[in-house]
């Protein structure tokens, strides 16, 4: 797996040795280049100098991505810890330490703390374990909260055959991007 663009373009994300430290070792299913490809064509200009989330971060690399396109910080959430170490080592690797931050947990207890503290972020993306009900689960506690900042987005990776809701709580559907088996579905604000 290697970063599409940006100062890192072209750099190579271990993704085996991601598969093999983790505890789970058949749970890790990574964004392919040409979804997280898309991601990036997705959000365009808005990464330069945005506060993203990797939810579920697993490899690391959706959020190295947004590093190398210019985001100004990433928190990457994962609950594996061995995978965690490793996406910290391969931040440390590339240079990007400063600006990271890794939280070793559940995407859920994640989002409780940060709304209590305050804290608001340009673009949250996350990719649960398709066969979970994690997205159900989520993408609410996501609407609830004031984590997102006015003008910020969502985008969720999902089984393409799930069809998720228009609306969750003061969030929109604005696009749903179909690749293969695999969905992106983009969430605002409502106006």
């Amino acid at each position: 797996m290697r970063i599409s663009a940006g100062n890192l373009k072209g750099r190579k994300i271990n993704f085996r040795e991601a598969q093999t430290a983790a505890a789970k070792q058949d749970a890790l299913r990574p964004t392919s280049s040409k979804v997280r490809e898309s991601v990036f064509n997705i959000i365009g200009s808005l990464i330069v100098d945005a506060k993203f989330v990797d939810l579920y971060a697993g490899t690391g690399a959706v959020g190295i991505e947004a590093l190398s396109r210019g985001a100004s910080a990433v928190s990457f959430v994962e609950a594996d810890r061995k995978r965690a170490e490793l996406i910290e080592k391969m931040l440390k690797d590339c240079g990007y330490s400063s600006k990271a931050d890794i939280i070793k947990g559940e995407a859920s207890a994640f989002i409780a703390r940060a709304v209590k503290e305050g804290l608001k972020f340009d673009i949250v993306f996350l990719d649960p374990p398709y066969h979970t009900g994690e997205l159900e689960r989520i993408l609410p506690m996501l609407s609830d909260g004031d984590l997102l900042n006015d003008k910020g987005i969502i985008i969720a990776e999902h089984l393409s055959k799930k069809k998720l809701p228009d609306e969750i709580g003061n969030f929109v559907q604005k696009k749903a991007y179909k690749y293969g088996d695999t969905m992106l579905t983009l969430y605002r604000k409502k106006q």
